[in-house]
């Protein structure tokens, strides 16, 4: 069994940052990728951050240049650093892994169970 832990969600003021954080767990052969997407009430689920092949990485237009998306493969763990955060930044986030699970041979997506930022005066 796979799971992913979410942290560092909160409220915070605009203007301000946040780190969020997300660990892999359980029968995992190895990580393909693995990012942050978010959801604002009434919209899709959107990429924020991921990593799209080894340590390349992929943003999206509106938080290029305030977001940083980390990781450590000995600790199978991904942050999200955020900063100048906006309102419009409020939304739920998940972290998403896909792995290479049990011998290696079926590769999964897993989702973790999202963390919620509020960015609000």
């Amino acid at each position: 069994q796979v799971q992913l832990v979410e942290s560092g969600g909160g409220l915070v003021q605009p203007g301000g940052s946040l780190r969020l954080s997300c660990a892999v767990s359980g029968n995992i052969f190895s990580i393909i990728s693995m990012g942050w997407y978010r959801q604002a009430p009434g919209k899709q689920r959107e990429l924020v951050a991921a990593f799209t092949s080894g340590t390349d990485t992929n943003y999206a237009d509106s938080v290029k240049g305030r977001f940083t998306i980390s990781g450590d493969n000995a600790k199978n763990t991904v942050w999200l650093q955020m900063n100048s955060l906006k309102p419009e930044d409020t939304a739920v986030y998940y972290c998403t892994a896909a792995l290479w699970v049990g011998s290696g041979s079926l590769a999964l997506r897993y989702w973790g169970q999202g963390t919620q930022v509020t960015v609000s005066s």
